[in-house]
Formats: structure tokens, C-alpha cells, sequence
């Protein structure tokens, strides 16, 4: 079930709230139970065969966690708990592998040796990837003593919790389930109703308005690169660019309809973006992209293999690693792992550019940071080319063409206007169509969705405070949200059009990770 369908907007979300409220009159584990039992039904809308999987996986942590649990006690305080803790590791990751990996590991191998093995096509289960790491952070947070559970009944809700099952954001234990012992938590709370309306229409006109739009600007540069075209440097930048905020009103858009619905329940999940694009530099960046998986990476990879303790070596040697895994973690395909490497390399030259800086004690420039906010962007989008190409190749070419190694080829559309320019070479005017719009419009659409991630205040930004406002650096208070009849208005206005816009179920990008 998704988000920006009718069936989740007119009859699950509000089925699912009012009945939880509801039940919280005779029992607040009535509550908690139905919450999980409707989350379940929320994952099994999309195959209900993979319910099964879903219940193995939370039932074998649960009792991994006990008995993690129990080890910690003396006489064999640390050896047992740690064996228990890196069989249960162990089983998690060999249940990923299998259904993410072992077709990805089996064409590798024949690929290089020149075999032939097959299996039977194994379909990756939705939302695996998340909640196999979030049960990996439960199971570490035990082996450290941050965290115990004692019911299956709220280990369930915690795994489970649907706003953020399928694609986030990776939530800890302690961040969710102390907010299901309190008693507010099952009492209407209106002012959180209003916030999370806001929050979730916000989202969902990132999703339906913007990111489906960009859609239609990216698919047709990448569809003709996947077919071996070669695009010239505007039409392959286009193409790049649109993905890059198609990218990121999809995700953050999820990320920002999770937030909202789970604060209708008063529950509040952690922020998820922090306005990446408009970072100075890749480490910035990582900090506001994906920040509950750099925070898992960080704390579960980065530091357990020495993070910067060791020298500037072994630093840059984890980081190459960490950011490796990172983008396999997102797909079995070697374009993933090569996503992954360059940012790895990324943050390598910006943790040495910086330790040079610092050597030689540089001014900062007065326009320095809108000159880094630039040269960051578009390495990411260049960054983001391997990881929505088809293939290796695929992104090569792509990669050519942004360089203008293709010559400077342009939309078809645009061969009419620029007609006086034709001299300057066949290779000028192109024969790619980038897309049905004309060029002008694909040009303000473009325009338009970085204005909006550069110059506009994000959501969290928007419900903060005066003075969390003013210590963002955020001047003007005009876009800032408070409960009022004008804001109800122009919610209701906004999730009126979002949901006109639901033309066709559109899948969120991140599903498929």
C-alpha cells in the first residue's frame, strides 16, 4: 500500500487512527496490539506471502534479544552475549543476502568465471533493507546495555510500525517505544493532528507534484542511454539534474509523510533530511541526507573499524569501506558499489582538503560557501548517475555526455528555435528527444525544484520555533507554519491538489532499496 493512494488516504490512515484511539479507552496494549496487527496488514497489502518472512525475522531477534539479554549477566557476562550477538548478526545478514544478494552473487561469478550457474529469480521482499538494520541496531543496542524489551507485542509495534517499515527512516528502540509507554500517547492531541496534517501534505506534494514530475525529464535522458544512445553535455546534464530532485522529493517526501502520520499517533520519528543540496561540502552532506542511515553507518561500521582514531590512513581507509557498503546496501548491482566508492573518494579529498586549509591557515572566500554549495551539487549528481543507470556502460556514456565528450547535443525540440545555430556543427543540433515538453518548460521545471531545495525553508524548519528559526539563520518567518485558519486553509488547499494528482500508483524510488 503507498502512501499517495486513495485506498491509504480514504480508508486505511483514517480507519487505522480512529480505531487506535479508540481501543486506547479500554486498554492501551489493545492499542499497541491493533497498531501492530494493522501495520502487518499495511506490509502483506503489497505480498502477503512475505508476512511470514516478516513474523520469522521479528520472532528470531525477539529471542535473540533475550537471550542476548540473559548472557550479559555473570559468571559469562561478555563471551557469551557477544557469541549470541554475532550468531544473531550473522543470521540477519545471511537472511538478506540470500534474498538481495544471491542472484547479484551468482551472475558476478559468471560474469568472471565464465559459468553458467542458475537458480530460481529470487523476488526481493519490500522494505527487507530497513528492517533487517533496524533489527541489527536493536540486537547491538541489548549486547551495550542501551536497550531491553520483554513483550513480543510491542517488539512487534516497534519492527513493524508502519510509517516507517518500508523505507524508513531506521529507527533505535529508544527513540520509539519509551514514546508508547506514556499515557499521552493514546489521548487526541489536536495540536499534533494539525502538525502532522501540514507535515504529511507537504510530503505528499513533494511525491505527487514535484517528484513524479521530474520524472518525466530524467526516465527519457536514462531510457536512451540504457539503449546505448550517447547524449550531448545539456541534454545529459537535463537528465541528471532531473533524477537528482526526483531523488530527493521522492525520498524526502516518504520521509516527511512517516514523520506526519506518525505524529497523528504523537509519536515523533527522527528527521530524515536536513536540506542536503544545500551543503558546502560531501561531509556536510552526509549529515543532512539519509541521516538516520549515516548514523547507522557512522555507529555500526565507521567507528567499530576505527573511525578517525588511527590516523589519517586508516580514516580515509574506512571511510572508502564504509561508503562501499553503504552503496551496496542499496542494491546488488555493481553500480551501487560504485556509487558508493565516489563518495567514499569524495569524503577522502574533503577531509584532506580541509586538513590542508587548516595547514596553511586559508581566508574563507566571502562568497566561498555558495561557490562549495555549487561544486558539492553537482558532484552528487554526477554521483547520482551510476546509481540510476541501468548498467555500467549505461552510466559511462552518461557520464561522457556531462563531460561533452559527446559533443554538445541538444532536445530535439529545440531544434527549431536555435535553427541559426546550425552551423555550428551536426552535432549540435541532436537527435535525442529529452522529453514531450518543450524545452522552455523543462528549463523552468528545472529552475523551479532547485529554487525550492536551495532557497526554501524544509518542513522541520518551517513547524520550528522563533528561536530555533533565528539559530537556523531563517530571517523571514512567512513560510513558517502555525496552527491559525489561514494555515488550515492553505493545507487543506495544498492536499486537495496533491491528491487530484494522483493520476496512477507511483512506487517511492526507495522501495526498490
Amino acid at each position: 500500500m503507498l502512501f499517495n493512494s486513495y485506498e491509504f488516504l480514504f480508508l486505511y490512515l483514517p480507519l487505522v487512527l480512529t480505531s487506535f484511539f479508540w481501543l486506547a479507552r479500554f486498554g492501551n496494549g489493545l492499542a499497541a496490539g491493533w497498531l501492530t496487527v494493522a501495520s502487518l496488514f499495511f506490509y502483506g497489502w503489497w505480498n502477503p506471502a512475505y508476512v511470514f518472512l516478516l513474523l520469522t525475522s521479528i520472532a528470531l531477534n525477539f529471542v535473540m534479544g533475550q537471550r542476548i539479554q540473559k548472557a550479559r549477566n555473570p559468571p559469562n557476562k561478555y563471551l557469551n552475549a557477544k557469541v549470541v550477538f554475532g550468531i544473531a548478526v550473522a543470521i540477519n545478514l545471511m537472511l538478506l543476502a540470500y534474498y538481495k544478494y544471491c542472484n547479484f552473487f551468482i551472475s558476478t561469478v559468471n560474469d568472471v568465471s565464465g559459468a553458467n550457474w542458475r537458480m530460481t529469480e529470487v523476488v526481493l521482499p519490500l522494505g527487507i533493507s530497513f528492517f533487517t538494520f533496524t533489527q541489527i541496531a536493536f540486537l547491538a543496542d541489548v549486547y551495550r546495555g542501551a536497550a531491553r524489551e520483554y513483550s513480543l507485542v510491542n517488539y512487534s509495534l516497534f519492527v513493524t510500525y508502519f510509517p516507517h517499515l518500508i523505507a524508513g527512516p531506521l529507527l533505535h528502540h529508544k527513540q520509539m517505544m519509551p514514546q508508547f509507554e506514556k499515557a499521552a500517547t493514546y489521548r487526541l492531541n489536536l495540536e499534533n493532528v494539525n502538525t502532522g496534517v501540514f507535515i504529511f501534505t507537504i510530503g505528499l506534494f513533494k511525491k505527487v507534484m514535484l517528484a513524479d514530475q521530474f520524472s518525466l525529464y530524467a526516465n527519457p535522458v536514462f531510457d536512451v542511454v540504457a539503449q546505448g544512445g550517447e547524449p550531448g553535455l545539456i541534454e545529459s546534464w537535463t537528465g541528471a539534474t532531473a533524477y537528482a530532485l526526483q531523488l530527493y522529493f521522492d525520498f524526502s517526501g516518504y520521509s516527511d509523510m512517516a514523520i506526519g502520520i506518525a505524529l497523528l499517533f504523537n509519536v515523533r520519528l527522527p528527521e530524515n533530511f536536513n536540506s542536503p543540496y544545500k551543503s558546502a561540502n560531501i561531509i556536510e552532506f552526509w549529515r543532512r541526507w539519509h541521516m538516520t542511515l549515516s548514523a547507522f553507518l557512522r555507529d555500526y561500521l565507521y567507528i567499530p573499524l576505527g573511525g578517525n582514531q588511527k590516523g589519517p590512513l586508516r580514516r580515509h581507509a574506512n571511510l572508502l569501506v564504509t561508503m562501499l557498503l553503504g552503496g551496496l546496501w542499496h542494491g546488488a548491482s555493481w553500480t551501487f558499489v560504485i556509487w558508493g566508492g565516489l563518495h567514499g573518494i569524495y569524503l577522502i579529498l574533503n577531509h584532506s582538503w580541509q586538513w590542508i586549509r587548516q595547514f596553511v591557515n586559508m581566508p574563507v572566500m566571502p562568497a566561498g560557501r555558495i561557490i562549495a554549495a555549487g561544486l558539492t551539487f553537482g558532484a552528487v549528481v554526477v554521483a547520482w548517475v551510476p546509481f540510476r543507470a541501468s548498467s555500467i556502460d549505461a552510466a559511462w556514456r552518461m557520464i561522457c555526455g556531462m563531460a561533452g565528450l559527446n559533443g554538445v547535443l541538444l532536445p530535439q525540440s529545440s531544434a527549431g528555435l536555435l535553427a541559426p545555430l546550425a552551423d555550428l556543427g551536426a552535432k549540435f543540433t541532436g537527435a535525442y528527444p529529452l522529453t514531450g515538453q518543450s524545452i522552455l518548460e523543462t528549463a523552468l521545471w528545472l529552475a523551479g525544484g532547485l529554487f525550492i531545495v536551495w532557497c526554501i525553508p524544509n518542513v522541520s524548519q518551517m513547524v520550528s520555533d522563533a528561536a530555533s528559526a533565528q539559530a537556523n539563520g531563517i530571517g523571514s518567518r512567512r513560510l513558517f507554519w502555525r496552527p491559525s485558519t489561514s494555515a488550515a486553509l492553505a493545507t487543506g488547499t495544498l492536499l486537495a491538489i496533491s491528491c487530484l494528482g494522483i493520476s496512477r500508483a507511483s512506487q517511492f524510488l526507495y522501495f526498490q532499496f
